[in-house]
Protein backbone atom coordinates (compact mmCIF):
# COMPACT_ATOMS: atom_id res chain seq x y z
CA UNK A 1 0.00 0.00 0.00
CA UNK A 2 1.54 3.15 -1.15
CA UNK A 3 0.22 6.12 1.38
CA UNK A 4 -0.19 9.71 -0.51
CA UNK A 5 0.38 13.32 0.35
CA UNK A 6 -1.98 15.86 -0.80
CA UNK A 7 -2.23 16.36 -4.79
CA UNK A 8 -1.49 20.30 -5.30
CA UNK A 9 -0.94 20.29 -9.01
CA UNK A 10 -2.78 18.65 -11.65
CA UNK A 11 0.43 16.73 -12.03
CA UNK A 12 0.04 15.00 -8.95
CA UNK A 13 -3.85 14.36 -9.77
CA UNK A 14 -3.26 12.72 -12.26
CA UNK A 15 -0.11 10.54 -10.70
CA UNK A 16 -3.12 10.03 -8.21
CA UNK A 17 -5.86 9.26 -10.86
CA UNK A 18 -3.20 6.29 -12.92
CA UNK A 19 -2.40 4.86 -9.07
CA UNK A 20 -5.98 4.37 -8.50
CA UNK A 21 -6.46 2.79 -12.15
CA UNK A 22 -3.66 0.80 -11.86
CA UNK A 23 -4.63 -0.63 -8.32
CA UNK A 24 -7.63 -1.52 -9.50
CA UNK A 25 -6.79 -3.09 -12.40
CA UNK A 26 -4.81 -5.11 -9.82
CA UNK A 27 -7.22 -6.06 -8.05
CA UNK A 28 -9.21 -7.33 -11.05
CA UNK A 29 -6.40 -10.18 -11.81
CA UNK A 30 -7.92 -11.81 -8.00
CA UNK A 31 -11.14 -11.06 -7.57
CA UNK A 32 -14.07 -10.75 -10.21
CA UNK A 33 -15.37 -7.28 -10.67
CA UNK A 34 -18.38 -8.17 -8.03
CA UNK A 35 -15.79 -8.35 -5.44
CA UNK A 36 -13.98 -5.32 -6.24
CA UNK A 37 -15.02 -2.68 -3.42
CA UNK A 38 -14.22 1.34 -3.12
CA UNK A 39 -13.22 0.02 0.66
CA UNK A 40 -11.05 -2.02 -0.41
CA UNK A 41 -9.63 0.05 -3.57
CA UNK A 42 -8.91 2.83 -1.43
CA UNK A 43 -7.12 0.67 1.27
CA UNK A 44 -4.86 -0.83 -1.47
CA UNK A 45 -4.06 2.45 -2.88
CA UNK A 46 -3.43 4.45 0.41
CA UNK A 47 -5.95 7.01 0.23
CA UNK A 48 -9.27 7.37 2.36
CA UNK A 49 -12.06 6.54 0.19
CA UNK A 50 -13.47 10.40 0.83
CA UNK A 51 -10.03 11.24 -1.23
CA UNK A 52 -10.98 8.34 -3.75
CA UNK A 53 -13.84 10.02 -4.44
CA UNK A 54 -12.36 13.70 -5.37
CA UNK A 55 -10.78 11.26 -8.80
CA UNK A 56 -13.81 9.22 -8.96
CA UNK A 57 -17.22 9.45 -8.37
CA UNK A 58 -17.76 5.73 -7.73
CA UNK A 59 -16.22 2.66 -7.92
CA UNK A 60 -18.20 2.00 -11.45
CA UNK A 61 -16.22 5.10 -12.69
CA UNK A 62 -13.18 3.64 -12.04
CA UNK A 63 -14.24 0.44 -14.05
CA UNK A 64 -15.62 2.61 -16.69
CA UNK A 65 -12.79 4.29 -17.52
CA UNK A 66 -10.41 1.07 -17.31
CA UNK A 67 -12.79 -0.71 -19.56
CA UNK A 68 -12.38 2.56 -22.23
CA UNK A 69 -8.26 2.14 -21.59
CA UNK A 70 -8.62 -1.39 -22.36
CA UNK A 71 -11.00 -1.20 -25.41
CA UNK A 72 -8.51 0.94 -27.04
CA UNK A 73 -5.51 -1.08 -26.10
CA UNK A 74 -7.32 -3.68 -27.97
CA UNK A 75 -7.98 -2.55 -30.68
CA UNK A 76 -4.77 -1.80 -31.06
CA UNK A 77 -3.15 -4.78 -30.59
CA UNK A 78 -5.91 -6.44 -32.65
CA UNK A 79 -4.57 -4.26 -35.76
CA UNK A 80 -1.03 -5.25 -35.33
CA UNK A 81 -2.26 -8.54 -35.20
CA UNK A 82 -3.76 -8.96 -38.23
CA UNK A 83 -1.41 -7.08 -40.21
CA UNK A 84 -1.77 -6.88 -44.01
CA UNK A 85 -3.77 -9.13 -45.91
CA UNK A 86 -1.58 -10.83 -48.03
CA UNK A 87 -2.20 -10.27 -51.89
CA UNK A 88 -4.99 -12.89 -53.28
CA UNK A 89 -6.18 -13.78 -49.95
CA UNK A 90 -9.55 -15.20 -50.51
CA UNK A 91 -12.31 -14.06 -48.40
CA UNK A 92 -12.99 -17.43 -46.63
CA UNK A 93 -9.29 -17.23 -45.76
CA UNK A 94 -9.85 -13.58 -44.19
CA UNK A 95 -12.67 -14.54 -42.58
CA UNK A 96 -11.06 -17.37 -40.53
CA UNK A 97 -8.32 -14.91 -39.91
CA UNK A 98 -10.07 -12.51 -38.50
CA UNK A 99 -12.49 -14.13 -36.20
CA UNK A 100 -9.23 -16.27 -34.82
CA UNK A 101 -7.27 -13.02 -34.40
CA UNK A 102 -10.00 -11.14 -32.80
CA UNK A 103 -10.55 -14.21 -30.64
CA UNK A 104 -6.98 -14.86 -29.61
CA UNK A 105 -6.03 -11.07 -28.66
CA UNK A 106 -9.69 -11.19 -26.72
CA UNK A 107 -8.33 -14.07 -24.67
CA UNK A 108 -5.41 -12.73 -23.82
CA UNK A 109 -7.22 -9.57 -21.98
CA UNK A 110 -9.43 -11.41 -19.28
CA UNK A 111 -9.84 -8.22 -17.64
CA UNK A 112 -11.31 -6.60 -20.32
CA UNK A 113 -13.47 -9.87 -20.89
CA UNK A 114 -14.80 -9.23 -17.57
CA UNK A 115 -15.37 -5.70 -18.20
CA UNK A 116 -17.59 -6.14 -21.21
CA UNK A 117 -19.47 -9.05 -19.44
CA UNK A 118 -20.54 -6.37 -16.79
CA UNK A 119 -20.73 -3.18 -18.57
CA UNK A 120 -24.42 -2.94 -18.96
CA UNK A 121 -25.48 -4.63 -16.15
CA UNK A 122 -23.35 -3.11 -13.73
CA UNK A 123 -20.72 -0.91 -14.72
CA UNK A 124 -23.58 1.40 -16.01
CA UNK A 125 -25.00 1.91 -12.78
CA UNK A 126 -24.23 4.41 -9.90
CA UNK A 127 -22.63 7.16 -12.22
CA UNK A 128 -23.78 10.48 -12.95
CA UNK A 129 -24.75 11.80 -16.47
CA UNK A 130 -21.62 13.57 -17.22
CA UNK A 131 -19.20 10.13 -16.40
CA UNK A 132 -22.07 8.41 -18.94
CA UNK A 133 -20.77 10.87 -21.53
CA UNK A 134 -17.53 11.34 -21.28
CA UNK A 135 -17.92 7.30 -21.38
CA UNK A 136 -20.49 6.93 -24.48
CA UNK A 137 -18.23 9.32 -26.54
CA UNK A 138 -15.24 7.32 -26.10
CA UNK A 139 -16.91 4.65 -26.84
CA UNK A 140 -18.09 5.66 -30.16
CA UNK A 141 -14.53 6.63 -31.20
CA UNK A 142 -13.44 3.72 -30.28
CA UNK A 143 -16.54 1.84 -32.27
CA UNK A 144 -15.35 3.60 -35.24
CA UNK A 145 -11.46 2.72 -34.85
CA UNK A 146 -12.94 -0.42 -34.63
CA UNK A 147 -14.57 -0.58 -37.76
CA UNK A 148 -11.98 0.65 -39.36
CA UNK A 149 -9.78 -1.89 -38.37
CA UNK A 150 -12.45 -4.72 -39.69
CA UNK A 151 -12.49 -3.32 -42.60
CA UNK A 152 -8.80 -3.01 -43.16
CA UNK A 153 -9.11 -7.26 -43.48
CA UNK A 154 -12.71 -7.84 -44.74
CA UNK A 155 -13.73 -4.37 -46.89
CA UNK A 156 -16.57 -6.25 -47.94
CA UNK A 157 -18.16 -5.95 -45.21
CA UNK A 158 -18.95 -2.00 -45.60
CA UNK A 159 -19.71 -0.29 -42.98
CA UNK A 160 -22.81 -1.28 -41.68
CA UNK A 161 -22.01 -4.66 -42.16
CA UNK A 162 -18.73 -3.80 -39.82
CA UNK A 163 -21.39 -2.44 -37.07
CA UNK A 164 -23.15 -5.41 -36.98
CA UNK A 165 -20.51 -7.85 -36.37
CA UNK A 166 -19.12 -5.14 -33.45
CA UNK A 167 -22.63 -5.49 -31.95
CA UNK A 168 -23.11 -8.54 -31.50
CA UNK A 169 -19.47 -10.07 -31.06
CA UNK A 170 -19.88 -7.45 -27.93
CA UNK A 171 -23.32 -9.48 -26.73
CA UNK A 172 -21.42 -12.41 -27.15
CA UNK A 173 -18.11 -11.91 -26.09
CA UNK A 174 -19.66 -10.53 -22.82
CA UNK A 175 -22.55 -13.73 -22.47
CA UNK A 176 -19.93 -16.45 -23.78
CA UNK A 177 -17.35 -15.01 -20.94
CA UNK A 178 -20.22 -15.14 -18.27
CA UNK A 179 -20.83 -18.45 -18.48
CA UNK A 180 -17.44 -19.64 -19.20
CA UNK A 181 -16.21 -18.73 -15.50
CA UNK A 182 -19.12 -19.51 -13.67
CA UNK A 183 -19.15 -19.13 -9.42
CA UNK A 184 -17.05 -22.31 -7.68
CA UNK A 185 -20.58 -23.92 -6.74
CA UNK A 186 -21.44 -24.14 -10.26
CA UNK A 187 -17.59 -25.49 -11.48
CA UNK A 188 -17.69 -28.13 -8.46
CA UNK A 189 -21.32 -29.14 -9.78
CA UNK A 190 -19.19 -29.59 -13.53
CA UNK A 191 -16.90 -31.72 -12.14
CA UNK A 192 -18.86 -33.49 -9.64
CA UNK A 193 -21.10 -34.45 -12.98
CA UNK A 194 -20.08 -35.60 -16.21
CA UNK A 195 -23.37 -35.55 -17.86
CA UNK A 196 -23.44 -32.08 -17.26
CA UNK A 197 -20.42 -31.44 -19.45
CA UNK A 198 -23.13 -30.43 -22.62
CA UNK A 199 -24.19 -27.16 -20.54
CA UNK A 200 -20.40 -26.16 -19.99
CA UNK A 201 -18.65 -23.39 -21.68
CA UNK A 202 -15.72 -22.75 -23.66
CA UNK A 203 -14.87 -19.08 -23.99
CA UNK A 204 -12.15 -19.26 -26.96
CA UNK A 205 -13.96 -22.39 -28.48
CA UNK A 206 -17.63 -21.36 -28.13
CA UNK A 207 -16.59 -17.59 -28.99
CA UNK A 208 -15.02 -18.43 -32.52
CA UNK A 209 -17.48 -20.88 -33.75
CA UNK A 210 -20.45 -18.28 -32.60
CA UNK A 211 -18.83 -15.32 -34.21
CA UNK A 212 -17.54 -17.17 -37.41
CA UNK A 213 -20.99 -17.93 -37.92
CA UNK A 214 -22.60 -14.90 -37.38
CA UNK A 215 -19.88 -12.96 -39.63
CA UNK A 216 -20.29 -15.23 -42.67
CA UNK A 217 -23.75 -14.73 -42.93
CA UNK A 218 -23.32 -10.89 -42.40
CA UNK A 219 -21.54 -11.51 -46.10
CA UNK A 220 -23.99 -13.80 -47.46
CA UNK A 221 -26.68 -10.77 -46.74
CA UNK A 222 -30.32 -11.49 -46.68
CA UNK A 223 -31.81 -14.85 -47.20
Amino acid sequence: MTTFQRARSEEQRAVRREAILETAAAMLAEMPVADLSLNELSRRVGLAKSNVLKYFESREAVLLELLDTEMRDWTRQLEDALGVPASGESVDARVRRLVETVVATLASRPMFCALVSAQASVLEHNISTDVALRFKRAAIAGYRDLVRVLLGTLPELGEDGAGRFIAAASMLIGAIWAHANPASAILAVYDRDPELAALRMEFAADLQETLEIHLRGLLAGPA
